[in-house]
């Protein structure tokens, strides 16, 4: 495989914090504030594509910034993975841009420099974690990114903002320092090096002991997964406005979390040192525990963007669980899940907002008969639910059929059960939703009175993302081809 020196990847990361600057010398000029967020957005999503072809072609990219010990640097190494993740949260913060724009002025938000700011070094930090050639790298920008959201998820600056961040910041940077930290200066001291390898660093280097403790520790110190129990922070994290909501349940911080993961589980522990352990199999029950579990809580929320956040919980085990079953399909299902998952997730949160700027409701109990207000949001609700239960024709169905094709690879026709009864449990939750907005007749209806579409900026993307969706299931490439060309090499080096 070839190797290229780019400064490339480095830059694809500072892009969005030189950005910052601008934005809040200029915060009393929402225009212009707005058309510099729009510049960042959009280069950086230039920047990541231009690498594309060189990836597709085998090569990888890498970029050395500083060397902090002999051997240990804080470098970037962009390979096809990297790169699946980096252009899905580069092109989303792209109609992010556009849709925070639609709700902040929609709901004259205060602060709005302060937002777009810290919106950015999220972006930021999350390329970086994309891009990460070992575990230093990955676990410096995964502690940027926390603590580039609290701000977002505190904006409101009342007493339920500040307890619901306080708690965000306890399980993600607790969890990180407490458990991250020490299993990487463990790791680091038995193979002497924490560069990611397609074979893993860590076998013949520990006894089996140690090296179950050492999963769980990652397992559960990437606590932006939502693997439960470390996953309350999640729920919590909605008092947040809506746009970052979506930033952390489709873009972000939660795919940070279980690209974290499986990045750990395939560059550090290695397939064939999961496999002979036995490993793989602990994984993907707690994925599944995790899988059924918040599906079967989403089914009890009223609140809209608690249903959503269950659901995200739910959702992201899938990826988990893909990685888990340790099939060449069922890990190619799981890496592209980080992508269907989002473009669905995204449009269900940004309908979510579009109806709070419409009508000012939350909850699901006050939304019979507004599909016949705001049909356009309720149809694009409809095909964002499609994407994550996982029917056609939206590309949800791609990810999940490769995980199901892949229990059976492995004759683990257990998980594949799970696969079958939480998709049941996602159309339980989802679809009565959808049927009551259309269906529900005059006596029923919540909405008697004429009410219009949010406004234009927040349609628009959501519309964008629900198109996407379907596009995704007709043309699932690149991010099919980046998933498969990631688990070959994987495999050709077990």
């Amino acid at each position: 495989m070839e190797m290229i020196e780019s400064i490339k990847p480095l830059l694809a990361v500072l892009i969005s914090v030189v950005v910052v600057v601008p934005l809040i010398i200029i915060s009393r000029r929402p225009n212009t504030r707005e058309a510099w967020t729009f510049v960042a957005a959009v280069g950086k999503f230039i920047l990541v594509a231009s690498m594309l072809p060189v990836i597709l072609d085998g090569s990888e990219i890498t970029c050395t910034v500083a060397s902090v010990l002999p051997g240990l640097d804080i470098a970037f190494r962009v390979d096809a993975f990297g790169m699946l993740f980096a252009l899905v949260s580069s092109s989303l913060w792209i109609v992010t841009s556009v849709y925070s724009i639609g709700y902040m002025r929609g709901l004259d938000e205060h602060s709005q420099a302060r937002y777009f700011s810290f919106f950015a070094l999220s972006l930021s930090a999350t390329i970086g974690v994309a891009f990460s050639a070992n575990l230093l790298t990955l676990y410096l920008f995964y502690e940027m990114l926390s603590f580039a959201t609290y701000p977002l998820v505190t904006h409101h600056q009342d007493i339920e903002a500040r307890r619901s961040g306080r708690k965000y910041l306890l399980y993600i940077v607790g969890s990180s320092i407490a458990l991250v930290l020490p299993a990487m200066i463990i790791t680091w001291q038995l193979t002497g090096t924490l560069t990611f390898s397609p074979a893993g660093i860590l076998g013949g280097q520990a006894s089996p002991a140690v090296v179950t403790m050492l999963l769980f520790f990652f397992l559960y110190g990437f606590a932006k997964a939502g693997l439960m129990p470390f996953h309350s922070w999640l729920p919590a994290a909605m008092v947040a406005p809506t746009p970052v909501s979506a930033l952390l349940h489709a873009v972000a911080v939660v795919k940070v979390g279980v690209f974290c993961i499986l990045r750990v589980l395939t560059g550090v522990f290695g397939i064939k040192l999961l496999a002979d352990l036995n490993l793989g199999t602990v994984v993907a029950v707690l994925a599944s525990i995790t899988i059924i579990t918040s599906s079967l809580i989403a089914m009890s929320q009223d609140g809209l963007k608690r249903r959503l956040a269950f659901s995200t919980i739910s959702q992201l085990s899938y990826i988990i669980l893909g990685a888990a079953i340790l099939s060449p399909k069922s890990m190619t299902g799981g890496m592209v899940h980080i992508a269907m998952h989002a473009f669905g997730k995204i449009t269900l949160f940004f309908c979510a907002g579009a109806i709070f700027v419409a009508t000012g409701k939350k909850y699901i109990s006050e939304m019979a008969g507004i599909g016949k207000q705001m049909p356009i949001t309720m149809t694009a609700f409809f095909i964002g639910a499609l994407s994550v239960i996982g029917l056609p024709p939206c590309g949800g169905i791609i990810s999940k059929w490769n995980i199901a094709v892949g229990t059976l690879e492995t004759h683990q026709a257990g998980f594949l059960v799970v696969l079958l009864v939480s998709s049941i449990l996602n159309a339980a939750y989802f679809l009565p939703i959808v049927y009551k907005a259309f269906f529900c007749g005059p006596e029923e209806t919540l909405f008697p009175d004429k009410i219009k579409e949010a406004p234009l900026w927040c349609v628009v993307p959501l519309v964008v993302t629900a198109v996407l969706s379907i596009l995704m299931f007709i043309f699932p490439q690149p991010f099919l081809t980046l998933a498969k060309l990631s688990v070959g090499t994987l495999f050709i080096n077990p």
